[in-house]
């Protein structure tokens, strides 16, 4: 099945007539809805489909809601997307399994439909704020006292702020981002200049010093910024 650029709704066990019920005001919120007609199906899009959100019932046939309960359990090991249940199922007990299972709502199939919507939106507005929070965390380095925040471009050092040039700034983010590993003269002259290193020594070395010299108290006895004798430099 090959999905558009709208966010994909997967609708799970529709027996409650949910996606038809919804796909008109999906359409004009730039959502689709995408039905699963058995479980091997269901699996296959969240792992290789582009999917935003699930809709899923307890009631699975003549299963009862206990096993939906479980399947609620193994959808959230798999992924992380926002689940609510839609289910004609109304008992309070249901409810509280279904969100102890890891559903993010709980919404009766025969409430307004606009609600419905509300709370799909809702639950898409948080997720994204989740992704975009955690990719700024990966944008954030830390060494000890050693502070870089790739988001603001801010380098501090126990509190300090410092200035680095941009090519200064790009060597210590390559040796941040993997701390501890050795990078030589030529590995790092070729990921900055993104050409081949001839005569890079000298270059980097210099580099290197004035680092230091901003970032180490002692710059002799470098604390952050390490020298691997014969092979090159790391951090940490």
């Amino acid at each position: 099945m090959v999905m558009d650029k709208k966010k994909n709704i997967l609708v799970y066990n529709n027996r409650t007539g949910i996606a038809e019920k919804m796909a008109p005001l999906f359409a004009g919120e730039g959502l689709s809805v995408v039905v699963a007609a058995d479980p091997e199906q269901l699996y296959s899009l969240l792992e290789k489909a582009d999917i935003h959100l699930m809709l899923v019932d307890v009631e699975l046939k003549d299963k009862g809601w206990d096993r939906g309960i479980e399947m609620i359990a193994g959808l959230r090991s798999r992924s992380s997307i926002p689940l609510i249940v839609v289910s004609a199922q109304s008992a309070e007990t249901a409810k509280i399994m279904a969100l102890e299972a890891g559903a993010d709502d709980y919404v009766v199939a025969d409430c307004n439909p606009l609600v419905l919507l509300a709370r799909i939106k809702s639950q898409l507005r948080r997720y994204a704020q989740l992704v975009n929070m955690c990719a700024d965390l990966d944008k954030r380095y830390k060494v000890d006292g050693l502070v870089m925040d790739d988001v603001q471009r801010k380098v501090t050092v126990e509190g300090r702020s410092v200035r680095l040039t941009p090519i200064e700034y790009k060597i210590l983010r390559l040796l941040l981002q993997q701390r501890g590993r050795v990078f030589s003269n030529s590995q790092i002259y070729e990921n900055i200049w993104h050409m081949q290193a001839i005569g890079a020594d000298n270059t980097i070395a210099v580099h290197i010093r004035h680092i230091r010299e901003k970032i180490e108290a002692n710059p002799k006895e470098p604390r952050y910024l390490k020298v691997v004798w014969g092979n090159g430099y790391k951090v940490g």
